[in-house]
This record gives structure tokens, sequence and C-alpha cells, in this order.
């Protein structure tokens, strides 16, 4: 049996977590395990997801209402023990300074470009995986 990563993925639009899904695909890198998601559509949500463990990666929707993914990546980089690395999906490229501020590994712009989005969630898987060795 191959070994599984797990990908967190917030946002309160179903079509943006559907996309999200749809760029990454089985695996986005031929080199990093095949992904499994986890879906919420609700700061709490994530809150709890992460308070179980086994997340490797959580992709936020930095546009997500009632709480963007920029201000939930800020409370959880504080709050959970050995959070994993976050990637933001971003409204406009010059918002990358705020995803510096959150304290995200990670950002790409939204709508999501399937290619920019594997590179970037392949990337932050690889990373994990060499944490964890």
């Amino acid at each position: 049996m191959q070994p599984t990563a797990t990908v967190l993925v917030y946002s309160d639009d179903s079509n943006t977590r559907e996309q999200v899904r749809l760029a990454t695909g089985r695996r986005p890198a031929p080199d990093v395990p095949v992904v499994e998601f986890v879906e919420c559509a609700t700061p709490a949500a994530v809150l709890k997801e992460l308070d179980k463990g086994g997340i490797d990666v959580c992709v936020l929707d930095g546009e997500a209402v009632p709480m963007g993914g920029m201000g939930l990546c800020r409370q959880i980089k504080d709050e959970v023990f050995h959070c994993p690395p976050v990637l933001l999906l971003i409204g406009r490229p010059q918002d990358a300074w705020l995803a510096t501020w959150s304290r995200a590994e990670g950002a790409v712009t939204h709508p999501v470009d399937p290619v920019e989005f594997a590179s970037a969630l392949a990337s932050l898987l690889r990373s994990r995986k060499a944490l964890t060795a």
C-alpha cells in the first residue's frame, strides 16, 4: 500500500474546494504521495480537523467568509502545535505580502491555475515529508 498525504481544504465556496481537488488530481507530482482531501467550510471545522492531527498541508481560501484564510492561517500558526504548512489562495498577486504576514508557506492566485497550484502544493508536500523523515 502506498502512503497518502492528507490535504485540508478550507473555503465556504464548494466550487473553490472543487477547483482545488481538480487541480491536484490524484497527486500533484510524481514524487509525492497520492492525496486525500478533508474539506471544511467553516473555521471551526478547520480547527477541529487540525486538533485531530494527520493533516499534511492546509489550503486556505483567502476570500472565504466569514473568516478569510489569511486570518485563519495566522491563528492556526499561533495556536496549533506543529502546524502543517499552509498554501493560501489569494485574490490578487498584490496580496502576496498579506500571505507573508499570515505566515503561510505559499500562495497562489484564485481562480486556481492547475499547473501553478499543483507545483506549489507538491513543493509543500515535499517540505513536509523532509521534516518528518
